[in-house]
């Protein structure tokens, strides 16, 4: 029985740099989109859904924490996932409107 040598790696994958930004609105800025707002509040599930789809992910998970998470590092907003887990957990409807409200922005500056 013959064996194989260790695979030895000589270069590393290219690195990805994710330039640093910022939230386009507050965690209660309402009243920039009162669209998003009354359907955050209405229809939680439904902006939920809008979500997941912008961001090409499962329906399900448009209200979960990774879902900020995701959204956050992807566009490197400065944050925690302790910080995520806190806002999801004691305002589940605020932070899904601000990340709604932030994709609309970052789509109307074609930055999404």
């Amino acid at each position: 029985m013959q064996t194989q040598s260790p695979m030895v790696i000589v270069s590393q994958p290219n690195q990805v740099i994710v330039q640093n930004s910022n939230w386009q609105t507050g965690l209660c800025d309402c009243f920039s989109d009162c669209g998003v707002c009354l359907c955050g509040t209405f229809c939680f599930i439904c902006l939920g859904c809008q979500v997941a789809s912008d961001m090409n992910e499962c329906c399900l998970c448009g209200t979960s924490v990774a879902m900020r998470t995701l959204y956050r590092t992807r566009y490197g907003i400065p944050g925690s996932l302790c910080d995520d887990h806190m806002m999801t957990f004691c305002c589940p409807h605020c932070t899904l409107c601000q990340i709604k409200r932030d994709i609309n922005r970052r789509k109307a500056m074609n930055a999404f």
